[in-house]
Formats: structure tokens, sequence, C-alpha cells
């Protein structure tokens, strides 16, 4: 089955979304880059990654989602249900309290700050692959906080394996699509999925945490 649009139009709402809401794009990348930056030198981090999370996955969801996405994909309003959901459970577990993230010399760290500084850069990958602005995905739309989001649950402990369900699926989605649309930069997430579904379905495979 193809899919209901063209790369073009796939690319052209990109192209609004960055126009319009370029400093909320610019912000969201630099509060993400100080809590990665954050991680890595002090080597843990507190609850609050998860509120960023759920703003990452809150705002992809109405802003990208809902508003532009939906115009061109009739399943868009699924995928906006599904991460305002997603937002919701990472604000659930923030408030728990028991989550905590930690950053050391093993696979499992070294895996997930690789996915994290692979989101990171992501907003120069597509200008590497040929595209050029504001015609392409730069960040806080989905598939560039599927891999930070990724990245930050490999190096989490005290986290319920609900909140892998979303980003696993839409690794999926996101990898698969890629595919047919020419964005290189998404092949990534096949990475991502395999190595959240792996530590939520084995959680030794990839060492203590």
């Amino acid at each position: 089955m193809g899919l209901p649009f063209s790369e073009s139009q796939f690319l052209d709402v990109f192209g609004a979304f960055n126009q319009e809401l370029w400093p909320a794009v610019i912000t969201l990348w630099g509060i993400t880059l100080a809590a990665v930056i954050q991680l890595w030198r002090m080597r843990r981090a507190g609850g609050g990654v998860m509120w960023l999370l759920a703003l990452h996955w809150l705002w992809s969801g109405v802003a990208y989602h809902w508003r532009y996405f939906r115009a061109i994909n009739p399943a868009a309003v699924i995928f906006a249900g599904l991460f305002v959901v997603q937002g919701a459970i990472f604000g659930w577990v923030w408030l728990m309290g028991n989550s905590r993230f930690a950053f050391d010399r093993s696979l499992r760290s070294l895996l997930g700050m690789g996915l994290c500084c692979y989101g990171l850069i992501y907003p120069f990958l597509g200008v590497g692959f040929g595209l050029r602005y504001p015609r392409l995905p730069l960040f806080a739309v989905p598939c560039p906080t599927t891999l930070v989001t990724a990245g930050l649950l490999l190096m989490s402990s005290g986290v319920p394996r609900v909140v892998s369900v979303v980003p696993i699926l839409w690794s999926a989605i996101g990898s698969s699509a890629a595919i047919g649309l020419g964005i290189r930069a998404d092949l990534a997430l096949a990475v991502a999925g395999t190595l959240v579904a792996i530590d939520t379905l084995a959680p030794r495979a990839l060492g203590p945490r």
C-alpha cells in the first residue's frame, strides 16, 4: 500500500512547520543539548529529564502531527493521539519521582549516549543528505524525538516498561517510511527501536543498569 501523500507534500509540511515554529525548534534543541551535556558531565540526572521527554512528545503530537501532518495524512490523527498519550505517560512517570538516568562506560550507556548525540545532530544530517532548508526535518518533530528518547531510556532506571511501547512503534513506522520518502537520517530509527525492544523484553541483554 502506498503512502497517501507524495515526497514533495511531505517536505512541504516540514517547510511550513520550520518557517512558522522555528523559535520553538531552536529552544527545544538547546534545552535537550543542555540536558544531554549535563548527563554526560555529571554522569547522573534526575527525573527532570522525564519532564523534558513529556514536553517533546506532547509538542510533536500537537504541533506536528495534529497541526501540520494531519493536512496530508488522515492517520496523523491517530499518531497525534499516541504521542499525546506517550507525553502523558512520561508526565506520570515524572510525578512518580522514581526515574533516574546514569551515564558510564557500559555498553548500555554508550549506546544510549550515541543515540542521543545522533538525535542532536539530526538537523544537520538532512542537509548532508541533500535536503534544503526549510523543507527538511530538523528537530522537535517525531523522528529525532524518538531517537533521543530511545537513548535516554537505555540510560534510565526506575522506569516502567510501558514507556517503551510507543517509541518502539514509532521507530518501526518512521524507519519504514524513511525508505519510501528518502529521509535517510530516519533509518537509524530501526536501530533505536531494536535496542529499546531488546532492553524492554530482555533487560539484562545490554548489561546492568
